[in-house]
């Protein structure tokens, strides 16, 4: 495992630590022709071999240059101004995936998938994290369904689903604060949601919109 952190660490030092800005802007202007891309892979190849500190393991080390060569490559010729967002996301998933690939290979580590499947905590917490994301946001939604037709859209100007993904937040936080045991952290958070509210529901004047907002808080945080 301390391979592993190892080798992320080195992946994040240098595709954010060590990364000017400068040097992502010629990348994507020249591309495969900036020599930055090229120091930038080597940069990768040389915190690696650092971290793992044996120089016994310098062809893993050349292994993630190249690799990390080949991903931003593919990254470079596939992004575009619209999907810069996406090929982020997918440049870094490919970056871990393949240094969980080269950390096998290399290493070969032994592990016991049978007490990790069947350890019950797992699979209560996978239960969990999908209920209190995907399921209750239906459940929130129907529930609110009556009411959320008398509601006025007009000039409503708020994010595209933005609703959504702060109750999905909120609800992993609270998860998480109860999982530590720091419930004071739970109040905490609807404080700072509702003095974030406050000023949306005296500008609206609008005593539906805020018993609306309410109840939907307090389901989403039952």
């Amino acid at each position: 495992m301390i391979l592993l952190i190892r080798l992320i660490l080195a992946h994040l030092i240098g595709d954010f630590a060590l990364q000017p800005r400068s040097w992502v802007e010629e990348k994507e202007t020249k591309k495969a022709k900036s020599i930055k891309l090229y120091l930038h892979a080597l940069i990768h190849g040389a915190l690696a071999l650092l971290l793992l500190w044996d120089f016994s393991c310098w062809p893993l080390a050349a292994v993630v240059a190249v690799l990390h060569l080949v991903i931003d490559t593919i990254k470079l010729y596939s992004q575009k101004e619209e999907n810069k967002t996406k090929w982020f996301f997918i440049d870094q998933a490919l970056h871990i995936v393949s240094i969980l690939l080269l950390l096998f290979v290399w290493f070969s580590p032994q592990i016991d998938l049978s007490s990790i499947s069947l350890n019950p905590n797992l699979w209560v917490y996978i239960t969990a994290i999908l209920f209190i994301t995907s399921v209750s946001g239906i459940v929130i939604q129907i529930l609110l369904s009556k009411w959320s037709k008398s509601i006025s859209d007009d000039g409503d100007d708020s994010l595209a689903n933005a609703g959504k993904y702060i109750g999905i937040l909120e609800r992993l936080f609270v998860f998480t604060f109860i999982l530590v045991g720091r419930w004071e952290g739970i109040g905490f958070l609807l404080a700072a949601k509702s003095v974030f509210r406050f000023g949306d529901l005296k500008e609206s004047k609008d005593r539906k919109l805020t018993e609306y907002i309410l109840i939907g808080t307090l389901l989403s945080f039952g």
